[in-house]
């Protein structure tokens, strides 16, 4: 495999994701941006620019896909206008491979850009990364499963952020490919504890613990379950709570916590892209959701020494080591993820709780997961030769 790594030493590599604060986007984007800083080039395909390609960097290009809006068409056809501009990037950048993340549609466009370059003498290899709900919610609809099982066997490489997400992908379609778990990672010179004492007085001025939930306020996040958990906890224990992140509950949710008279000691925070230093204040995360394919909010957090108490669900409990970086219990079940979230606040508890998430998140610095995807896109590369 080293010799496959220093013969594609610098690749050209086009990379298509949902430009969001989503966690398919966000882990593209640092995943491009990790790529672009060892001296590849990379290329962003998309039709925004993500939320987390902030910064200029030499190595680092971003390709909008324009959209045209004609009144023929009641649905615009994004996925033909990101196909096109796959061929055009690949073949005026020269790229040596595609890497799509998430699989509706970018796995389908994908595939028929790469059927057009073949047309034209290039040989353009495709790499799907599935990241979750176009698993085990959107792919599972019958409309799409024979586009989403033929993009994916039709890519030269899959692979998908967890074990659990690997065989929910084998369970519901008929894949023949060979997926390889490359789970996400942290980048632990940003996601790190930081000194933001002033910032905890202001939100608990009388020492209060902190409690925080970071998502897109999606139903599948179960917030309700979030406000349901911290109206309990603070019974037990002075505490405050911040909600980080924007979505469709969130108008629901700021009413519930009016039904749980618990409105002064929450906020709503919105959108935010310096959540470290959210996370540098809190005492404890939670992560109640009905479906995680691996829980990046939550490696976030352990990462800042925040334990997390999450459901058991899904890719988690390969992240969140039930009684070790925190606490796992049933989807819905409040009275176990208060009796957690208690126990880890204990001040004879908390400091090793902190100690113990980060050495959970170390396991996944960035160092450690790159160079399995360099050595991914190689074995990919050598094949297409």
């Amino acid at each position: 495999m080293s010799f496959f790594l220093a013969y594609f030493a610098y690749m050209k590599i086009g990379i298509v994701c949902y430009p969001t604060f989503g966690g398919s986007g966000v882990v593209a984007t640092e995943l491009g941006k990790a790529l672009a800083a060892k001296g590849h080039h990379i290329h962003f395909i998309t039709y925004n620019q993500p939320v987390r390609l902030n910064f200029f960097d030499a190595n680092l290009y971003y390709h909008a896909v324009y959209v045209p809006n004609y009144p023929l068409f009641q649905y615009p056809p994004y996925e033909l206008a990101l196909a096109s501009e796959m061929v055009k990037v690949a073949r005026y950048q020269a790229l040596d491979l595609l890497h799509v993340h998430y699989a509706i549609p970018h796995a389908s466009a994908a595939f028929l850009a790469k059927q057009i370059l073949l047309t034209q003498g290039i040989t353009v290899p495709v790499v799907t990364t599935l990241h979750g709900t176009d698993i085990t919610l959107v792919g599972k609809d019958p409309s799409f499963e024979p586009v989403v099982t033929f993009s994916i066997n039709q890519s030269d490489g899959v692979t998908t952020v967890s074990e659990s997400l690997k065989q929910d992908t084998y369970a519901h379609f008929d894949v023949k490919k060979d997926i390889h778990v490359i789970p996400n990672f942290i980048d632990l010179e940003r996601f790190r504890r930081q000194d933001k004492g002033h910032f905890k007085m202001a939100i608990c001025p009388q020492n209060e613990k902190l409690l925080v939930h970071t998502s897109n306020f999606r139903k599948v996040k179960r917030i309700q379950d979030v406000l349901h958990v911290f109206a309990e906890v603070r019974k037990k224990i002075p505490s405050k709570l911040l909600l980080v992140g924007d979505g469709p509950e969130r108008a629901s949710m700021e009413m519930l916590s009016r039904e749980l008279d618990i409105t002064q000691d929450v906020r709503f925070l919105g959108k935010l892209d310096a959540v470290e230093e959210v996370l540098s204040t809190a005492d404890v995360f939670l992560m109640p959701s009905e479906s995680e394919s691996f829980g990046l909010a939550a490696l976030e957090a352990m990462a800042c020494q925040v334990p997390v108490v999450s459901s058991n669900v899904g890719g988690i409990p390969e992240l969140n080591i039930d009684g070790f970086s925190g606490f796992t219990a049933d989807v819905g079940d409040i009275a176990a993820m208060v009796r957690h979230t208690l126990h880890i606040l204990a001040d004879e508890n908390l400091p090793t709780f902190r100690a113990q998430a980060l050495a959970r998140a170390e396991t996944f610095e960035l160092s450690k997961i790159l160079p399995q995807y360099e050595a991914l896109y190689a074995q990919v590369l050598e094949k297409a030769r």
